[in-house]
């Protein structure tokens, strides 16, 4: 089954990245009939803090509307965590994009304006399309 994005106004998304999640909810036989929310996981099972790799991505959509046919689906957020800290370093947020209130947060950089915000959002997705192309990731879902 597939998922119908309602696409965020605001933020600009390519349309890869509906695409990439539709085929992991193809490759997971989730019933989505039944949910509401689902979470991606995105994990580079050799990645840690000391050899590093490629960072974890989480990405939510919920099921919006009140069950008007078709169901429509929007991105809530993505995040890409990233070890920090030492001598214990810790899985933090690096780079968090809120869909429902449109802001974009770097570790570095705090809350970006609009103009960086979609900088730093077009660069991240397209690197993380590149590395999901490049098999990197083990995916996982979740659902409510």
């Amino acid at each position: 089954m597939k998922l119908n994005f309602k696409k965020p106004q605001g933020l600009t998304l390519p349309v890869k990245l509906f695409k990439l999640l539709n085929a992991e909810i193809v490759k997971s036989a989730i019933a989505i009939a039944s949910h509401n929310a689902l979470t991606f996981n995105f994990r580079d099972t050799d990645y840690s803090a000391i050899s590093g790799g490629y960072h974890p991505v989480e990405i939510r959509v919920e099921r919006i509307g009140n069950n008007h046919k078709p169901d429509y689906w929007q991105l809530v957020y993505i995040t890409d965590f990233s070890y920090q800290g030492a001598p214990y370093p810790e899985l933090v947020k690096e780079v968090d994009v809120c869909f429902v209130n449109q802001r974009v947060y770097s570790l570095y950089g705090g809350n970006l304006s609009n103009y960086q915000g979609q900088a730093l959002l077009s660069l991240f997705i397209s690197n993380f399309i590149e590395y999901h192309t490049m098999d990197t990731y083990e995916v996982s879902i979740s659902f409510d």
